[in-house]
């Protein structure tokens, strides 16, 4: 199809963009990845690039630091390295690494299960059964554990207590990682997918060589490639709407400055839902949905630490990513309390100069919005704010580089203010949440559809999770709202071979 993207910001990619200042590539989101240069992958946004013709060209690796409060070690994901580790730094070590290996036994079934199912094969037309088909078997097979994957992942470690403490906490780590929420918000698919990923013997994560920002042109390139277009520095005002009554569509946008652009299928909006409304005319949308979108969770934000430091005398060793906890007592979601640390050019030199090494660090979806709503970004309050919520950042980058400070060569700091100018994300918030709860009973259904004929509604505000696994999700969702049951049919041939689903 003919695609006109039109980006906001004067480079593409959003929340995933990278930017380059003096010989740095610096990483607007950078994340854990796998299953992007493999071939065949479940992972959707590898599908994706696999659908486009497009490769991104990683470099593996299978280890990461973890400075937590029980210890600093490096863990690894494929084998049962894990162990050691519990054994060696975890009170009570031997009952710990025994249900660690009681859990992994507990998530084999869970894996297989949310592996059944890819994104790129749903449909909300009657022609759904037709695209699902194929996967049928591994869904019969699966039958018992559906409801389970859909399900709070809390519910799952309650069911088969999960008890030890450290298991406990480590779980929602990953949960609040993957999720933006604790266990009791995660949905169980998405701890499945990750332990089938990472758990597997010989797994491997992937670092996209160039960083995220690859993964970015390379969909950029797909999209060119098949005659579209992508204009950056093009912010959309106004979604165009037409028509009286029940025969109202959305047939195009008008940018800021006033030119127009008309859609023949439909608009797709990646903005945010919340920011998606206010480019309505009034009385566009039902009400109801309105209600709908203005009642879906906000998550917090980040504060974002990016440095370029001097590397001289630094150990070779460095791994590229480290988690950081001060207190588990205060649970994951607490503000201040976990950072994420990123320094790629350990695997990627050229995202540094020689004989440097660039460095993101990030408070992971927890910092709270409120307290930056409605401040000016050149006041010395904000200023001021800004300096004392960036420190929890300096503390953790210091448990990894003690000397941290003095090497810094470019320092940036980063606060829900950045996030809402620079990404065009209402109040700077990472997404949606609230989707899943531990009381829940019906299953969490997302299209990307809308009561508007035209107008396609994707991103991480719209589908369960932020970040990522949600964006690629809506992707496919938009795609098979626009092509027909045997082009869906032809993707799943190319992207879905025998053997991927399992």
């Amino acid at each position: 199809m003919s695609v006109t993207v039109l980006e906001s910001h004067n480079v593409p990619g959003g929340a995933a963009h990278a930017w380059a200042r003096d010989g740095y590539t610096f990483e607007s989101g950078p994340s854990l990845y796998s299953g992007l240069g493999d071939w065949p992958t479940t992972n959707p946004c590898g599908q994706i690039l696999h659908a486009v013709d497009e490769k991104v060209e990683c470099v593996r690796y299978n280890t990461w630091m973890c400075h937590l409060p029980e210890g600093t070690f490096v863990t690894e994901v494929g084998n049962d390295q894990f162990l050691e580790c519990l054994r060696t730094y975890v009170e009570d070590g031997d009952a710990a690494a025994e249900e660690w290996i009681r859990l992994k036994e507990l998530m084999r079934p869970m894996a297989t299960a949310s592996a059944s199912l890819p994104p790129a094969a749903v449909r909300s037309d009657v022609w759904g059964a037709f695209t699902l088909a194929r996967f049928v078997p591994g869904l019969i097979k699966s039958a018992n554990y559906i409801p389970k994957i859909m399900a709070p992942y809390s519910n799952f470690m309650d069911e088969n207590e999960i008890k030890h403490p450290f298991i406990r906490n480590y779980m929602e780590m990953l949960c609040f990682l993957l999720s933006g929420a604790p266990a009791s918000g995660t949905m169980s698919a998405e701890i499945g997918y990750m332990f089938d990923d990472w758990y597997r013997p010989n797994s491997m994560l992937e670092f996209p060589k160039g960083g995220s920002g690859a993964i970015v042109e390379a969909l950029v390139r797909g999209v060119q490639k098949n005659g579209g277009v992508v204009k950056c520095g093009t912010h959309v005002e106004e979604i165009l709407v037409e028509g009286e009554e029940d025969k109202k569509r959305a047939v195009g946008v008008r940018t800021r400055g006033g030119k127009t652009y008309r859609a023949k299928k439909a608009v797709i909006s990646n903005a945010t839902t919340w920011d998606t409304v206010p480019m309505l005319p009034p009385g566009a949308m039902p009400s109801e949905w309105i209600d709908e979108v203005s009642s879906t969770e906000m998550c917090e934000s980040f504060m974002h630490l990016h440095l370029g430091i001097d590397a001289v005398d630094l150990p070779d060793d460095l791994e590229i990513h480290h988690i950081y906890v001060e207190d588990w007592s205060r649970g994951v979601t607490a503000e201040q309390n976990m950072v994420l640390i990123s320094i790629p050019s350990v695997l990627d030199p050229s995202m540094a100069p020689e004989g440097k090494h660039v460095i993101h660090a990030y408070t992971p979806g927890n910092e709270p919005l409120d307290i930056w709503d409605g401040l000016d970004r050149n006041s010395d309050e904000y200023k001021a704010l800004k300096e004392e919520r960036s420190q929890v950042l300096w503390r953790a980058i210091e448990k990894v580089i003690p000397d941290v400070r003095k090497r810094a060569e470019i320092t940036m700091v980063g606060t829900p203010v950045t996030q809402k100018r620079f990404l065009r994300r209402a109040r700077g918030t990472y997404g949606g949440t609230g989707w899943i709860s531990a009381d829940q009973d019906t299953i969490p259904i997302t299209s990307a559809s809308t009561p508007l004929p035209g107008l396609l509604v994707v991103g991480d505000s719209n589908f369960p999770g932020p970040g990522v696994p949600a964006v690629a999700a809506g992707g496919w969702s938009a795609a098979n709202e626009l092509i027909s049951p045997m082009q869906t049919a032809a993707l799943l041939d190319k992207v879905c071979p025998p053997g991927t689903a399992k």
